[in-house]
């Protein structure tokens, strides 16, 4: 029968991949049957480069977070080239240091570690903003990394610059497996025009994590906002209810901010605030949340507790905590807070009850301290 039209995948003796399309058929007049075959390896690598940017862009809108959008990559980029050890650096300017969100490797398995082949060529790659290529044999070799190729058997490295408008803002590499498969210039070209995509898939995904962050964070603070402490509030009461369970809400103001801001001036206000989120965030679990929902005031959210006096325990602690005089910018701060405490079910089953209710109860401590700092 003849056979039209069918492909090979070939690997040449110097280990580049050629892909064939063939067309045979069986010729009466020789006995023998006759192959014309074409070299399509540049269509198949345009075809390939189609796809792949195509896949990616879907994998930017559709990865739920950068971990998610990383191994989608990795399986994109593994269709095409053996990938099999897979790296992913990002710099972070603030700390000036490579992170790596993601990696897979067969030897290397914590690239942050000093003097690591994955480290050294990433931060190569990201101090030149250029790609390197590494093939066993090399002449050329970038200088430091000879010996990665002076064995014929050696695994073949390729790392790729993560370019974006605002500059390099990480790497990718991947490394063949030793003796295998290597890399030629068209996939570090291939690789380069992918990388310009993935560079953006990141970015949309930090900025869009950033704003996220803001959206639920203070700023001044870091500790969550309003509309987060709602979040988890509604989520603690749910659970209090399903399983007959305590919750409780603690409403604290600091007494005579207002006074603070105007004598020592607004800086050392804010280095107040922050000073006493993190007192706060000292004196309750991990599992529990410290929210600023306004200039000096704070809501602690205790999740699950056992008892309404252990709400009262805990507004005890804050109490001692902040009496604790403040050093700030040269200035000693004396500060006393007024603290409001709403039990679940004690004092509502509804969010909007238990806020009244703190509320309530820290404005009545307010008042006794207004009317003991009078006598």
């Amino acid at each position: 029968d003849p056979k039209l039209n069918f492909e090979n995948r070939y690997v040449r003796k110097d280990g580049r991949v050629v892909h064939i399309l063939w067309s045979a058929r069986w010729s009466e007049v020789d006995q023998l049957r006759i192959a014309v075959a074409r070299d399509i390896t540049e269509r198949k690598q345009a075809e390939s480069r189609q796809a792949a940017l195509y896949a990616i862009s879907e994998a930017a809108h559709a990865a739920e977070d950068l971990l998610a959008l990383f191994k989608r990559i990795h399986l994109i980029i593994g269709e095409w080239l053996p990938a099999l050890n897979f790296s992913v650096a990002l710099y972070d300017e603030h700390c000036a240091q490579i992170n790596f969100p993601y990696h897979v490797d067969d030897h290397e398995h914590q690239p942050e570690q000093p003097g690591t082949v994955t480290g050294r060529l990433c931060a190569e790659v990201i101090r030149t903003g250029l790609p390197i290529l590494l093939t066993p044999g090399q002449e050329d070799a970038p200088q430091g990394f000879e010996e990665l190729v002076a064995a014929q058997q050696s695994p073949c490295w390729l790392g790729v610059p993560l370019n974006s408008q605002n500059g390099t803002i990480g790497a990718l590499i991947v490394k063949s497996v030793a003796g295998g498969e290597r890399y030629t210039e068209q996939d570090k070209e291939l690789l380069q025009f992918v990388c310009a995509q993935v560079a953006t898939a990141i970015e949309r995904k930090q900025l869009h994590a950033r704003l996220q962050r803001m959206a639920q964070y203070d700023q001044l603070t870091q500790l969550p906002n309003r509309a987060l402490l709602r979040d988890r509030l509604k989520a603690s009461l749910t659970l209090a209810k399903l399983d007959g369970g305590r919750m409780a809400l603690l409403y604290v103001d600091l007494d005579r901010f207002k006074e603070v801001n105007d004598t020592h001036g607004h800086a050392v206000g804010d280095m107040l605030l922050q000073a006493v989120a993190n007192r706060l965030k000292g004196c309750v679990r991990e599992t529990d949340t410290v929210a600023r929902i306004g200039g000096d005031e704070f809501v602690v959210l205790l999740h699950s507790i056992r008892t309404a006096e252990d709400a009262d325990n805990v507004a005890g602690k804050i109490r001692l905590v902040l009496a604790q005089p403040l050093r700030l910018d040269g200035h000693s701060l004396n500060i006393q807070p007024s603290i409001g405490v709403a039990s679940f079910p004690e004092h509502g089953t509804e969010e909007k009850q238990l806020f009244r209710h703190a509320d309530e109860a820290m404005y009545s401590a307010k008042r006794q301290h207004h009317l003991s700092h009078k006598i």
